[in-house]
């Protein structure tokens, strides 16, 4: 689903949200001011408090990486000597990021802030969903000359809950978050507040890059975003594809025409270099293996530029012949947002004017560039690196902002690189991974590393490795007398096996499909379609469906659109779904689900009902295929993890995947969880947690 702007682009002014403030302080003490006034320190209003979130960061690997590279993990290995001993974290059901980093803003369970899973469903289509924002709905005035106004419903938070800098800023303690996931819309404090993932670009709701080519794979032909290219003496005429233009009539399928910037390309083949010219702009002259920054592009909706939209794209010269150029998704520009990327919304392009042009989507290191092979694995570790190299820049202004916060409070800072990489290339760590690729494992990663001697297969030591001159500048910069807590939402093991529920329901009886329906054909097949349970399944006859890659629901009567199983008989039929889930078992006798959980039994809150009814949690090396995920009725229950989807996770049961917690001092709780995070930052600065909030003071 694209962004909620490309539906509605005449709310280009959307106003921006206001920094909420209370000029009443808090009344607790700083910590420690009594030693900082004797040793001459400045004394601030409130103590400060550092938060470094690291997604995806697993206890049992980090504790590996630094016995076996202690001279490589020096702060980290004093943050575990003073913090007796990684600590285990207790992540979210299910352990996926918008859940987890849900439970940790609000202090809620998923009960109480209704985000269950990356994808939620229709109760009305039976069809994904997103699940960070209200379900939207577009419409239309008719306009003379092909044209129509747009309008539209929907696309706000579906967070409940108040996230925990807007209650510290309400309280007049400052707070600077950067790069929180699930914080689009953003939410503001008492500081400045950046969105992070789930920030949607301005062409597609997660971004999707381009690929120019003049030899398109065969497999690739029919991909919008694979652009056939032609060189004419020397020149090759072609666009930068941007967001649907909901202004132009759609067409007799429906469907909006997609808005195009002009785009040349200028190929020098004796120098072996390109210029790429956007929309007449200057030119940027690529050699293979050359980024390009980010450039400005503008889409005209409307005639006579009415209604532009603005945007930033970075370009990839992979070779001159064949011509292959790859082109990021285009991200919002922080200068001139169609929607606010900060809080204050004029801190986009502060931060704009000091580290220049930078990612704005949610997830910036492009996964879908190497899912979708437009990108080779070393290029996208390469544009990883490029993302890492960014955050570290702007990890020096976050630092600059909140030191010269003479009252204090609180920094919260984020980096992704750990779990975006690790999901991609964990195949190559992994000898067992049926997708392990033993020729590119054994190939020299030096050159990113900047490990001597590394090669691919150290991928995952290699990334937690690159983390610790990022907590060693942190520590440095704030001081020793600052409290620093390093976490993560939840940890990482090998997925080798895919699970498709819908499936596994079809079965066992529980999916009946419609007469003249068959579930998918394999992959390979050159008949291959796939199949949907939207347009599948006999509804009258369904007990049961998969959506999401963790959720089962029940086709309940009176909820769904179609329900047909009678809510007296759900106790019993969950019961048994959940006994012949948990013992499930592959051909060698594996363990598929370490436990299915009823939403009944994890789940408390006002948002209760609209959680899937059974939690599925797959033991270590299985999840729920991808296809399963969004609905789809794949050939085989259960099949080897091949291609270019995510090869290590973390969408399985909680306990396979628990998070970090670290601290600079003593944590009184021997089982933390993210919700106790949340409490224990609001009660350091002397605010009590909210009635709906789940968590512990976990600070002494």
């Amino acid at each position: 689903m694209l962004p909620r702007w490309t539906t509605y682009p005449a709310l280009a002014t959307v106003a921006a949200l206001l920094v909420t403030a209370v000029p009443e302080p808090v009344t607790r003490p700083a910590a420690g001011a009594a030693a900082k006034a004797r040793a001459g320190l400045p004394v601030t209003q409130h103590p400060r408090l550092v938060v470094l979130g690291i997604d995806g960061m697993d206890p049992d690997i980090l504790r590996d990486v630094v016995a076996r590279y202690p001279d490589r993990m020096p702060h980290f290995r004093r943050l575990i000597e003073e913090a007796d001993g990684v600590r285990d974290l207790g992540t979210s059901t299910p352990p996926q990021s918008p859940v987890a980093w849900s439970n940790f803003i609000t202090g809620r369970n998923p009960g109480g802030h209704g985000i269950y899973d990356f994808i939620h469903r229709s109760t009305s289509t039976y069809g994904p969903i997103p699940a960070t924002v209200t379900e939207s709905t577009a419409g239309s005035v008719d306009l003379p000359g092909g044209y129509q106004f747009p309008t539209s419903s929907g696309g706000d938070s579906n967070r409940s809950g108040k996230a925990f800098w807007t209650l510290l800023g309400d309280a007049g303690v400052p707070a600077d978050v950067w790069r929180m996931p699930i914080n689009f819309p953003v939410e503001p404090g008492r500081g400045w507040s950046f969105p992070g993932m789930m920030t949607p670009a301005v062409d597609s709701a997660y971004g999707e890059p381009t690929l120019y080519t003049s030899e398109p794979d065969f497999d690739q032909l029919g991909q919008e975003k694979v652009i056939g290219i032609e060189v004419a003496r020397g020149v090759a005429r072609t666009y930068v594809l941007g967001p649907e233009n909901a202004f132009k009539d759609p067409d007799v399928d429906g469907h909006l025409e997609r808005s195009r910037a002009p785009m040349d390309v200028f190929v020098d083949e004796d120098a072996g270099a390109v210029a790429v010219q956007v929309d007449g702009g200057a030119p940027l002259v690529l050699t293979p293996g050359q980024w390009s920054g980010f450039v400005p592009v503008a889409f005209s909706m409307l005639p006579l530029g009415l209604s532009d939209m603005s945007g930033i794209v970075r370009f990839y010269l992979r070779s001159v012949d064949p011509l292959e150029i790859y082109a990021s998704p285009v991200n919002v520009d922080p200068r001139a947002p169609i929607q606010p990327v900060s809080a204050p919304d004029t801190a986009a392009s502060d931060l704009a004017d000091l580290i220049g042009l930078y990612y704005t989507q949610g997830m910036a290191e492009d996964v879908n560039g190497l899912k979708n092979r437009m990108l080779t694995d070393s290029e996208f570790m390469m544009q990883a690196a490029l993302v890492y190299e960014e955050r570290g820049r702007m990890l020096e202004v976050a630092l600059d902002h909140y030191m010269r916060q003479e009252d204090g409070g609180l920094l919260f800072f984020y980096y992704s690189s750990v779990d975006l990489a690790m999901h991609m290339m964990w195949r190559h760590a992994d000898p067992e991974h049926p997708h392990h690729d033993e020729a590119f494992a054994a190939e020299g990663s030096d050159w990113w590393s900047g490990r001597e001697g590394s090669v691919w297969r150290d991928i995952i030591d290699d990334l937690y490795l690159r983390m610790d001159p990022v907590l060693g500048r942190v520590r440095e910069r704030v001081g020793e007398e600052t409290r620093i807590v390093v976490m993560s939402d939840h940890g990482f093991a090998p997925y080798r096996r895919k699970f498709s529920l819908n499936t596994w329901l079809l079965e066992n009886g529980y999916l009946v499909l419609k007469d003249g329906f068959e579930r998918e054909l394999p992959e390979d097949s050159l008949e291959y379609a796939p199949v949907f349970i939207q347009a599948a399944a006999d509804w009258s006859k369904t007990k049961a469906y998969g959506i999401g890659f963790n959720g089962l629901y029940l086709n309940l009567a009176g909820r769904e659109g179609e329900g047909c199983v009678d809510p007296s008989e759900a106790e019993a039929l969950l019961a048994e779904l959940k006994a012949k889930l948990e013992a499930l078992e592959d051909e060698d006798g594996a363990s598929v689900v370490l436990r299915a959980d009823l939403a009944s039994s994890v789940y408390t809150g006002e948002r209760l009902a609209e959680a899937p009814d059974l939690l599925v949690g797959y033991e270590q090396g299985y999840g729920n295929s991808d296809e399963a995920s969004l609905g789809q009725i794949p050939h085989a229950v259960l099949s080897d993890n091949l291609g270019g989807t995510f090869n290590g996770s973390h969408l399985m049961a909680p306990d396979v995947v628990l998070g970090t917690v670290l601290a600079n001092f003593p944590l009184t709780l021997e089982d933390p969880r993210l919700e106790d995070l949340t409490v224990s930052i609001l009660e350091y600065y002397g605010l009590q947690a909210e009635p709906e909030m789940d968590g512990r003071n976990a600070f002494e």
